[in-house]
């Protein structure tokens, strides 16, 4: 599905104004996974009425990943272009789907300069619920579904959101049923610390498949996540379980565009 999203160079050229930019973040850009949960959360945007822009080309990874597998040079270097861009376009609010982006952003850019209202998508939604804006079909796709929801660990345990999550799965009108591990106790995907990008230390099991298991043992049909790095971590957990045609992995925007009025 094309989309056509205006850059914050094509709104600034105009002399327009932007209520958020939508930081897409590497995975939302290129992984096909996270492209759905992008391309969901730009739908409700747009049907919201909000007026946002991205950065496009002009957008750099975070560093994050740098900055985690400890190669410092390389973080400062992409947070001082990225910082540099943002300023270039007054840019105050930032809204993105990635705990990784947004605690890097929120948490890490201001002592380089860079200070920002920084929102995960999963707040942004809330917020959006809770004022009216967005209005779900009554018996939507989910209600009734069991769902259960895994807490990234950047977006929980970094900056304890924990609720706003739970309440955008609860106006769907679905059993939410927990893990063993959930919460500030919640197990990692396996991924995060740049682990994402190398082989696992020795041991007997794999994370992801620990985490999935404790999903699966919800007898769940869905396994929400807010997190691009959870997502392919436990969508790898189910295929390994052989349980893809039962269980399905998805953004918590995801769920929320499918069931808009």
């Amino acid at each position: 599905m094309l989309m056509k999203v205006k850059t914050a160079a094509e709104i600034f050229a105009a002399g327009d104004n932007l209520d958020i930019l939508f930081w897409v973040g590497c995975a939302g850009s290129f992984d096909p996974k996270a492209q759905s949960t992008t391309r969901a959360f730009a739908t409700i945007l747009d049907i919201v009425g909000i007026k946002y822009a991205i950065l496009g080309k002009e957008e750099m990874c975070t560093g994050d990943p740098a900055r985690r597998a400890g190669n410092e040079f390389l973080f400062q270097m992409m947070a001082y272009q990225n910082i540099q861009t943002l300023n270039n376009y007054g840019i105050k609010k930032i809204v993105t789907t990635c705990p990784h982006c947004f605690n890097i952003l929120k948490n890490e850019y201001p002592e380089l300069g860079g200070n920002y209202e920084v929102i995960h998508h999963t707040v942004f939604l809330q917020q959006l619920i809770d004022e009216g804006k967005i209005k779900l079909k009554e018996g939507g796709s989910f209600k009734g579904k069991r769902i259960t929801y895994h807490d990234s660990c950047y977006l929980g345990r970094a900056n304890n959101i924990y609720e706003a999550p739970r309440k955008v799965l609860e106006a769907l009108d679905a059993e939410l049923v927990e893990m063993k591990s959930c919460q500030s106790k919640g197990l990692c995907c396996g991924a995060g610390g740049a682990q994402m990008w190398k082989e696992e230390e020795k041991g007997d099991t794999r994370i992801n498949i620990k985490r999935t298991h404790e999903a699966l043992d919800t007898k769940a049909g869905i396994i929400a996540a807010a997190c691009p790095y959870c997502n392919i971590m436990l969508t790898d957990g189910v295929k390994n379980a052989e349980k893809e045609d039962t269980v399905k992995v998805m953004d918590i925007a995801e769920l929320i565009a499918e069931s808009l009025k």
